[in-house]
């Protein structure tokens, strides 16, 4: 699947003698068997929020509560379902990754209606598609959100400019307005930079052309649709850079050899600017963004919510409202690469900076106008599930050299299935 800086950090403690918080590794105190409302905890993964920023909220609200922080390691979701299930040990306040928040809300009951606890008067804040993505059919809200993934173009401009090519983002985005534009510079840079690739593997591909729709696998009626053209129009468009011989065929574990060295561009959302910046700290300052090939499209963002077990819900809304303000989301992409979902965010001097690490460019002139104009879709609650055979496919035809179309054939087939188990038409 996709890179992600969550699947790099996802193990990650978060660092607690740099930011003075208190850290778990899964074994959290919960709200369950104590009615303690002055001991609050919460759950996120690393890189979820800015450490920064919680560690400032546990003394900005310690006149009120003990709020103890657990960076929780492994699979965050099943974590916490299995958590939620036995009824103990939750915490009051957890995040949700956005892949997972439609499989969270055929049991919104686990969750408080943030509606009630005040979310209605600062919703206006966030961009709507963002926070519909977190509510039920019935207007409940169980997510705030904390940020959103505006997917752009990173290119080397080094690399570029020793191909003989433009390096200005205005410029090598009029190059790569559409996937076939994108597709032929590639070819291009291949030739003239023998041993570098354009893309790292065709699944981030089919990832952003998926969302570049308004459609997904599942539609509003229930009813499977990941067979239809909008679907094999992305899968095609995934399969011409391997076709062209400009795919690198990188998985998770050898991307971080790749990233400095093979690839002249990356496909990923704001955040995997972090991600690159880690992986690659000698390439600062040779890195540039610019629109995405085809249009924006979405690409991760969560959450954060408060179980029904939740010891001090109106304490704990004051926290996580205070930590998502505009403002702290601001600085929670300063410190981070964390994308708010606060449009008013992206005109403070903390996102409005020039960037080093690339070349002084104000990432935010791409990003800000990206996350304004994502496609919204409808995602089913089994739709990441019912996703899932086309990566396993994708893949098969990098690693195995398995034919496109009995790679297609065969993921719709397992597709199909995965829906009916999951009770999808």
């Amino acid at each position: 699947m996709d890179l992600s800086r969550r699947g790099f950090l996802q193990a990650a403690a978060l660092t607690a003698a740099a930011s003075g918080l208190t850290v778990a590794c899964g074994n959290g105190s919960g709200s369950a068997g104590s009615k303690n409302g002055k001991n609050l905890t919460m759950w996120y993964w690393g890189g979820a929020l800015s450490d920064k920023v919680v560690a400032e909220a546990r003394t900005h609200f310690a006149d009120q509560v003990k709020l103890t922080v657990a960076s929780i390691g492994g699979d965050f979701k099943q974590k916490l379902t299995t958590t939620l299930a036995a009824g103990t040990s939750v915490p009051d306040i957890t995040g949700i990754k956005g892949e997972d928040i439609a499989s969270f809300l055929p049991n919104a009951g686990r969750f408080l209606d943030l509606n009630d606890l005040g979310f209605k008067q600062v919703s206006s804040q966030y961009l709507e598609w963002k926070t519909k993505l977190a509510q039920t059919e019935d207007g409940k809200q169980i997510g705030f959100p904390i940020d959103i993934g505006p997917t752009a173009l990173f290119y080397r401009a080094d690399l570029f400019d020793k191909a003989g090519l433009p390096t200005d983002p205005d410029k090598v985005a009029a190059r790569t307005g559409t996937w076939d534009e994108y597709f032929d510079l590639g070819t291009e840079l291949g030739k003239k930079l023998p041993g570098t690739y354009l893309v790292n593997n065709i699944s981030a591909v089919f990832t952003i052309a998926v969302g570049q729709g308004t459609e997904r696998f599942i539609d509003k009626n229930n009813r499977f649709i990941g067979d239809q053209d909008h679907i094999r129009a992305a899968w095609t468009t995934a399969i011409r850079p391997y076709t062209l011989g400009i795919d690198a065929k990188i998985n998770d574990n050898t991307w971080n050899a790749a990233i400095g060295k093979s690839l002249t561009t990356e496909l990923g959302a704001a955040w995997h600017a972090l991600d690159i910046e880690q992986a690659a700290p000698k390439t600062k300052g040779k890195w540039r963004v610019c629109a995405t090939p085809g249009g924006p499209a979405n690409q991760g963002g969560s959450y954060l919510a408060l179980p029904k077990q939740c010891r001090n819900p109106e304490e704990a809304f004051k926290i996580i409202s205070w930590i998502l303000s505009p403002a702290n989301d601001a600085r929670g992409f300063a410190d981070a690469a964390i994308f708010p979902a606060a449009p008013a965010a992206y005109a403070m001097p903390a996102m409005t900076q020039p960037d080093p690490f690339f070349g002084g460019q104000k990432v935010i002139e791409v990003f800000g106008p990206a996350a304004k104009a994502i496609p919204v879709s409808y995602e089913a609650p089994a739709d990441a599930a019912v996703m899932a055979p086309f990566f396993t496919e994708l893949t098969s035809i990098e690693a195995k050299g398995k034919k496109p179309d009995d790679a297609w054939n065969d993921a719709v087939s397992q597709a199909r299935q995965i829906a009916r188990r999951q009770g999808v038409k």
